[in-house]
């Protein structure tokens, strides 16, 4: 489910972040994908065992969706909601194992 979310998030975010003019082209195509998106997200909120995951799925959607609207127009903006997705996952994944110290995602 994590990758399946990922996977999709990748997509939505390379299509989006293309210049105006290729993201009227793959308009439908980009429409698709955020809906797919969205529909992995509400697989997570249904297996996920951390409420941590649930939110932080929630925020890198939204985001993402921001962007495939033309509303998010660099890569930077999205990083953040990312890697706090990528720590949520990790710790939903592997609960209570503790990474050594500067193995987390969250820039700081």
């Amino acid at each position: 489910m994590i990758l399946k979310f990922l996977s999709i998030a990748s997509q939505v975010e390379k299509a989006a972040l293309t210049r105006p003019a290729a993201r009227a082209a793959a308009g439908l195509a980009l429409d698709r994908l955020v809906d797919d998106l969205w529909l992995a997200r509400a697989e997570i909120d249904l297996a996920a065992g951390d409420e941590r995951l649930r939110g932080a799925a929630y925020r890198f959607a939204t985001r993402l969706a921001e962007a495939a609207r033309g509303e998010i127009a660099d890569a930077p903006a999205l990083r953040g909601p990312q890697v706090r997705f990528m720590d949520a996952a990790y710790d939903d994944l592997w609960p209570g194992r503790r990474r050594a110290a500067g193995d987390s995602l969250t820039p700081r």
